[in-house]
C-alpha cells in the first residue's frame, strides 16, 4: 500500500504525459483515476497503518525507508484530498491553457514526492524526496511562462536548492554527533543526552533548510511571488501541502532532537512570531487577491511554528501544543484549498486578480458567497468554525507555558507571544474582511459574464470543501479525535482534561481578536489604504462595461517597489558570493545548468521554443551563480565538519 501511494502517481505521470499527446480526454481520465487510487489508498492506510514499513533501496550507508503512523497517514489523507479537489477543478481552469500535458506530468511527480516526504522515517529519505519535489514543483510555478512566472519559479528553485544544501550540511553534522539520521533512533539516543549544545549548529542548519521550504521569515521570499503567478490549483497545493512538508521537517527537529530544550524553543519562537506578524502585515497591504492569500500563508505558517516551538518549551506538558499544531496544519490546508480555488473562479471569469478590477464579482452568486465566507471565517478563528479550535489550543498552550514558567524569564516572552497571536488573528480578520467587502459588497464595473460562472463538478467540490470548515468547528469531539491520531508519532499523551472550547473565557479571546480586526479594517484599510480616484475608460471599455454605483475609492499598495528582501539582500549577496561579474564570459550566453534546465522544461511544451533573454532562469541571474554558490557551501560544510567533528 505504501508503494502504491508513493510511487504509483510518479510512474503514471509519464503515461499521462504521452497519452495526452494523442488524446487530452484519455489523459484526464488517467490523471483522475490516479488521484482517486491515491486518495482511496491513503484512506485504507488510515485503518491499516499499524507497524507498516517499506524498505526499498540500499544506497550504501543509507536506505530509502518508509513508515506509516497516525500523523503521517492523516496528512497523506489531507494531501490526497487536496489533490483530488484540485484535479476536479483543473479541467475548467485549464480549458484554454497551453502546456497542460507538462503540468500533469509534474503535478503527479509532485504528488508522489510529497507522499515520499510524509512517510519518511529519517532525514535522508526526506531529503531525497524534497529534492525531487523542488524540481517538479518548479514546473507548476513556471507554467504560464510569462516573465513574472519564470522569475518567480527561478526564485522558488533557488531557495529550494540552496536550502537543500544547507539541510544536507545539517544532516552530515547530525550524523556525526548522533550516529544516526533515523527519527526513532534519534529520539532514543538524544533523550539521554543532558547537554545538547553540540546539536545547535546542525539543528540551526536543518531549521534554515526546512524553514525556507515552509516559508518562515526571512526565508519566505519565494512564497508571495510563486503563488500569484502559478495556476490556482497549483497555488492551492503549494500553500496547502508543500509548505507543510517544510513544517514536518521542523516538527522532526523540535520533537525528536530538542524535545525538552528551552533554548531551542526560544530560538524557534522568535522567527515564528516574526513570520506570523510580518506575513499578516504584508497581506493587509497587498492589492492582489492571490498575493494576499500567499502572504496570509506566511502568517499562518507563523501560527503553526509557534505551536512547534511550544513542543520543545513545554516538554512532557506539550499535549495542547501538539494538538493545536497538528489541527492548525490540517485547517490551514483546507482554508487555502477553498480560498485559492475561489481565486481561480475569479480569474477564470475576469482574467484579473487586482482588487480594484474584481470588485463586486461575487454579488448575486450565493454558492461563491458561501464558500468564500466559510473559509474566511475559519481562517479568522471565528467561534464554531474549525480555525477557532486550533487557535484556542495554541493560545491555551501559551497560557499553560507562562503559568508553568512564572519564576523564569520565559513568562514575559510567552505573554507577549499570546497577545501577538490575538492581535495577528485580528489582522487576519481585517485582510479577509478587505477581500470579502471587495468581492461581495462594493460595486464595480459590471462586466458581461457567462451565465454559469463555475462548472457543476467544480461547484460541488468547492462547496463540500468549504462545508468542512463549519462542520469540523461545530463537532469538537471529531477534532479531538483527529488530533489524537498523531499521538503515536509524537509519543504524546492525551491531555489530562478535556478542553472546554466554548467557555466564555475562550470565546471572549476570539471575540477580542475579531474586534481588533474590525478596528484595523475600519481605521487602516478604509481610512489609510484607500483613496478616491477618477475612473477613466477607453471607448471600447465603455461599450463593454458600465460604471457601477458607489465606486468611490480604490485600494492602494503602500509598499514601494524597492521593498523586496530578494532584490535588496539575497540576489546581491549571491552575486557577490559567486563573483558572477568576473566569471561570466562576455558575448554569448554560456550553456549553464540553469539554461539547460529551462530548455528541458520548455521542451515538454506543445511547441518547443528557444530560451529567451527574458526567461529569468536563463537570464542575468542564471543558475551558474547558484551552483557555484553551492560549491562554496560544500567547502563550508567540509570545514565545519573538520572543525566540529
Amino acid at each position: 500500500m505504501l508503494f502504491i501511494v508513493i510511487f504509483f502517481p510518479m510512474a503514471v505521470s509519464f503515461a499521462a504525459y504521452f497519452a495526452g499527446k494523442k488524446s487530452e480526454r484519455v489523459r484526464d481520465i488517467i490523471v483522475f483515476a490516479t488521484v482517486i487510487v491515491t486518495f482511496v489508498s491513503s484512506l485504507k492506510l488510515l485503518m491499516l497503518y499499524q507497524g507498516l514499513e517499506l524498505y526499498l533501496a540500499d544506497l550504501g550507508a543509507f536506505t530509502l525507508h518508509f513508515r506509516a503512523d497516525g500523523f503521517r497517514v492523516l496528512y497523506a489523507c489531507v494531501a490526497s484530498f487536496l489533490w483530488l479537489v484540485t484535479t476536479i477543478f483543473s479541467p475548467e481552469y485549464f480549458k484554454h491553457s497551453k502546456n497542460t500535458n507538462r503540468y500533469w506530468l509534474f503535478n503527479l511527480l509532485t504528488l508522489g514526492s510529497v507522499m515520499g516526504v510524509l512517510f519518511s522515517p529519517d532525514f535522508f529519505t526526506a531529503f531525497f524526496f524534497f529534492e525531487i519535489m523542488a524540481f517538479s514543483a518548479y514546473a507548476m510555478v513556471a507554467h504560464d511562462e510569462t516573465p513574472k512566472a519564470l522569475r518567480a519559479a527561478e526564485t522558488y528553485l533557488a531557495v529550494a536548492i540552496i536550502s537543500g544544501f544547507i539541510q544536507l550540511m545539517g544532516m552530515l553534522l547530525l550524523q556525526m554527533r548522533a550516529g544516526t539520521l533515523e527519527f526513532a533512533r534519534l529520539y532514543e539516543v538524544l533523550a539521554e543526552m543532558p547537554d545538547k549544545s553540540a546539536l545547535y549548529l546542525p539543528g540551526a542548519l536543518l531549521l534554515a533548510g526546512f524553514g525556507a521550504k515552509a516559508g518562515m521569515f526571512p526565508l519566505h521570499i519565494w512564497l508571495p511571488k510563486a503563488h500569484p503567478v502559478a495556476p490556482a490549483p497549483a497555488s492551492a497545493l503549494l500553500s496547502g501541502i508543500l509548505t507543510k512538508t517544510g513544517v514536518f521537517g521542523m516538527v522532526f527537529v523540535a520533537y525528536y532532537i530538542f524535545l525538552h530544550d528551552q533554548v531551542w524553543g526560544v530560538m524557534l519562537l522568535i522567527p515564528a512570531v516574526m513570520t506570523m506578524i510580518f506575513g499578516a502585515i504584508l497581506a493587509l497591504f497587498s492589492n492582489d487577491l492571490k498575493r494576499t492569500l500567499a502572504c496570509s500563508s506566511v502568517s499562518q505558517i507563523g501560527f503553526i511554528l509557534i505551536g512547534v516551538a511550544m513542543l520543545s518549551l513545554l516538554g512532557e506538558y506539550n499535549s495542547l501544543a501538539l494538538n493545536g499544531t497538528l489541527l492548525h496544519m490540517v485547517n490551514h490546508s483546507v482554508f487555502k484549498l477553498v480560498l485559492f480555488l475561489a481565486a481561480g473562479v475569479v480569474y477564470i471569469n475576469r482574467h484579473e486578480l487586482e482588487l480594484n478590477k474584481i470588485r463586486g464579482f461575487g454579488r448575486g452568486k450565493p454558492l461563491f458567497f458561501f464558500t468564500f465566507l466559510m473559509a474566511a471565517l475559519g481562517i479568522s478563528g471565528a467561534p464554531f468554525w474549525s480555525g477557532y479550535i486550533s487557535k484556542t489550543l495554541l493560545k491555551k498552550s501559551l497560557s499553560e507555558g507562562y503559568y508553568l514558567f512564572q519564576s523564569l524569564p520565559l513568562e514575559l516572552p510567552l505573554r507577549i507571544t499570546y497577545w501577538a497571536l490575538i492581535v495577528t488573528g485580528g489582522i487576519t480578520f481585517a485582510y479577509m474582511a478587505k477581500l470579502f467587502v471587495t468581492l461581495f459588497v462594493e460595486k464595480g464595473d459590471t462586466v458581461k459574464e457567462e451565465k454559469r460562472y463555475i462548472s457543476i463538478p467544480s461547484a460541488i467540490a468547492l462547496a463540500l470543501s468549504a462545508a468542512l470548515v463549519p462542520f469540523l468547528g461545530s463537532f469538537t469531539n471529531l477534532m479531538d479525535t483527529i488530533a489524537d491520531v498523531g499521538e503515536d508519532f509524537f509519543h504524546g499523551s492525551v491531555p489530562e482534561y478535556a478542553v472546554p472550547y466554548f467557555t466564555w473565557g475562550n470565546i471572549s479571546g476570539a471575540l477580542i481578536s475579531l474586534a481588533i480586526g474590525a478596528a484595523v479594517y475600519l481605521l487602516v484599510v478604509r481610512g489609510l489604504l484607500m483613496r478616491r480616484t477618477e475612473v477613466r475608460r477607453t471607448e471600447e471599455q465603455r461599450a463593454e462595461t458600465r460604471h457601477g454605483e458607489g465606486r468611490a475609492k480604490d485600494h492602494l499598495d503602500p509598499l514601494p517597489a524597492w521593498f523586496d528582501l530578494e532584490n535588496l539582500i539575497y540576489r546581491p549577496f549571491l552575486k557577490l558570493l559567486t563573483l558572477n561579474a568576473f566569471l561570466r564570459p562576455s558575448g554569448r550566453k554560456p550553456h549553464t545548468p540553469g539554461r539547460l534546465l529551462s530548455v528541458f522544461y520548455l521542451s515538454l511544451s506543445r511547441k518547443a521554443r528557444p530560451v529567451r533573454e527574458s526567461t529569468a532562469i536563463g537570464g542575468h541571474f542564471s543558475l551558474d551563480m547558484l551552483f557555484l554558490g553551492l560549491g562554496v557551501c560544500i567547502v563550508i560544510a567540509y570545514v565545519l565538519i573538520r572543525a566540529f567533528g
